[in-house]
């Protein structure tokens, strides 16, 4: 199988990866095979919470908006551990089964202290963390991404990650995401952030939004431009909640000047990751 075949049945495969848990928050029952294993991402503006069992099957998940992250650190600890104890509490409960084994992920270049305060989030839920990773490594797992650049657009940073052979070669992480462009609507119509975030996140406003948040998108695509120009690519995956946002991909692929792709429910991808890439389940 070519090359390009091959990494098209696996974008299939993490498509329908993220199509299953979108089930799942939507009420869908699952019934788990064998060990849990969970994924938690602790976002600038939403927590995700993923469970996957032995056949990497996801089984339950839990999504809340949070502000108690900011640029992928976290400067309100007991607001974050209250609402992951809770969310574990709630899937313990759902699912009939305790919750043991966790993984949890940081932006590139997160410094060790940083790190240490996100795993204590979900450690203080009662979950054992056996492996904090970086965010775009766990988007490519999901994506079965063998070459190109995995570029997470979170609520607070844009995070890159340069993939080669099926290993990461390079990342970065530069401020500007999804917040960025819910201050630029909130000053545009002189409204709160969190009127401007409802407006952002309703796609049908968000073909007259793109004028104004098109600088945005600008200086997102001249983030990506400066990180991978140094690189032989040719793909980019956009992944985070804020890609979703229309004319994004056509304002990265015009200024890259790489083709560019977004998977169907992009905000899912990176806590799936999570979940996969967590080193074993529960007894």
């Amino acid at each position: 199988m070519r090359e390009d075949e091959r990494m098209k049945v696996d974008i299939s495969c993490g498509e329908r990866l993220c199509q299953a848990f979108a089930d799942c928050l939507a009420g869908k029952v699952s019934k788990p095979k064998g060990d849990l294993r969970v994924g938690v991402d602790l976002g600038t503006a939403n927590i995700v919470t993923a469970v996957l069992d032995s056949e990497d099957n996801p089984v339950a998940g839990k999504i809340q908006k949070a502000q108690v992250v900011k640029d992928g650190l976290v400067v309100d600890f007991v607001g974050a551990r209250t609402i992951v104890s809770k969310m574990v509490e709630e899937l313990e409960e759902n699912l009939g089964r305790p919750l043991k084994y966790a993984a949890c992920a940081v932006p590139p270049g997160t410094t060790f202290a940083d790190c240490k305060s996100t795993k204590y989030v979900v450690e203080s839920s009662g979950l054992e963390v056996l492996d904090v990773l970086g965010e775009p490594q766990a988007a490519a797992k999901v994506l079965g991404i063998a070459d190109g650049a995995v570029v997470d657009i979170g609520g607070g940073t844009t995070g890159i990650s340069v993939i080669k052979d099926a290993k990461e070669i390079y990342t970065a992480d530069e401020p500007t995401g999804g917040t960025h462009f819910t201050l630029v609507i909130a000053g545009h119509y002189n409204i709160s952030f969190e009127e401007a975030e409802d407006i952002k996140l309703d796609e049908t406003n968000q073909a007259k939004l793109f004028p104004i948040l098109h600088p945005v998108m600008e200086k997102v695509a001249s983030i990506i431009e400066r990180h991978v120009s140094q690189f032989d690519i040719d793909i980019i995956y956009l992944v985070g909640g804020a890609s979703s946002l229309k004319g994004l991909k056509d304002v990265v692929e015009k200024r890259v000047g790489i083709r560019t792709y977004i998977p169907n429910h992009p905000l899912y991808v990176t806590p799936l990751g999570i979940a996969l890439l967590c080193p074993k389940g529960s007894d």
